[in-house]
């Protein structure tokens, strides 16, 4: 079977073939990381139009929550040291930055299609929020250096992603991977792996789609 570098550790990746969709995914034994065949990866302009179809709104109670749950989980803990805060990748409609600006921080958004002024430029943060963004990242890595780049000392790096089965069956039955936007797959470990590579440590893991980086 055709194998691949991972992109996270380097190792080597084993192909998982999806004969449903016709698409390889590429898993690495040493860290997790699962991502997809480039080949497959849709369009900007088709990623675009899906994103548009979410219903990522205030007026979505459940969307609303899941956020709620995620400051006091990832973010309330560190609170004490947070007075500013990038929401990066905040989608059509900033829920998760109006409720951080309701907890007294000082919030940026940015957005590659729907808020893409790069207003982190020049700037540092106490708290980077990366919320349903890894799992739609070509190259992860490169992503994650440069926020780190925008983090003060002793910022925070709070993430949300869902994490992948690691059995393949699971995985391929798995209903998160069939949204084609997302092409990028971890777990707890895989967070272990990329928080070494930045020099920062995993500071919380909820072991389900929460983890924390510092």
């Amino acid at each position: 079977m055709q194998k691949m570098e991972c992109k996270i550790c380097s190792g080597e990746a084993k192909t998982i073939y999806d004969c449903q969709f016709d698409i390889n995914y590429y898993c690495c034994p040493s860290c997790d990381f699962i991502f997809i065949d480039e080949l497959k990866i849709i369009s900007p302009e088709k990623e675009k139009e899906s994103y548009s179809l979410h219903n990522n709104t205030p007026d979505n109670e459940g969307y609303v929550n899941m956020f709620r749950d995620f400051i006091e989980k990832s973010v309330a803990p560190y609170q004490k040291r947070i007075k500013t805060a990038l929401d990066f990748g905040c989608g059509p409609g900033p829920v998760l930055a109006a409720l951080l600006k309701e907890k007294g921080f000082q919030v940026d958004i940015y957005d590659k299609y729907f808020a893409p002024e790069k207003v982190y430029q020049n700037k540092k943060y106490d708290l980077i929020t990366a919320t349903e963004v890894m799992e739609h990242l070509k190259d992860p890595l490169k992503t994650l250096k440069l926020l780190k780049e925008h983090l003060n000392t002793n910022g925070i790096l709070a993430i949300m992603t869902l994490f992948h089965p690691q059995d393949e069956e699971k995985f391929k039955d798995w209903w998160y991977r069939r949204d084609l936007t997302h092409i990028s797959f971890y777990t707890p470990k895989t967070f272990e792996f990329i928080a070494k590579q930045l020099g920062m440590k995993v500071l919380m893991s909820d072991e389900k789609r929460e983890c924390v980086l510092g």
